[in-house]
């Protein structure tokens, strides 16, 4: 069972209208699945009314979901974003300053890094480095 993860730490997934694939889409779609090789300028165009987008993570190697993520935050949506899959509690608050609002990992995960270890990062902007810079 997948758990997600937001700065309160782990909960329970509350999205119940499903997810449209990003080939499937049409413009009253809800909510997105996107793959991490998706052109984040391609897909702000192509959101239309979407009140979720969620980003796959195939592996913690992969930070072209962040990427995405940022470039839809400046491209100016406003909606609900989610990693999905290899997001590992080390990211969550790099994953936080790109622009998703929580992150989805799978049970084993959850497991392996223990809540705990995902509400310590959960102050993400006190532990920014840019932050600590700027004094």
């Amino acid at each position: 069972m997948n758990v997600v993860v937001n700065d309160e730490g782990f909960q329970p997934d509350d999205w119940t209208d499903g997810f449209v694939t990003l080939d499937d889409a049409a413009n009253d779609v809800v909510a997105l699945d996107v793959p991490s090789d998706t052109d984040p300028d391609d897909l702000s165009e192509r959101l239309g009314n979407a009140q979720m987008v969620r980003v796959d993570f195939p592996s913690f190697a992969d930070g072209r979901g962040f990427t995405i993520a940022r470039t839809l935050r400046l491209k100016g949506y406003t909606g609900r974003l989610r990693a999905k899959g290899h997001v590992l509690a080390d990211q969550y608050a790099m994953a936080r300053r790109a622009g998703f609002d929580e992150v989805e990992i799978d049970g084993i995960l959850a497991e392996r890094q223990p809540e705990d270890q995902w509400v310590a990062r959960a102050d993400w902007k006190a532990h920014n480095y840019q932050a600590r810079l700027r004094g």
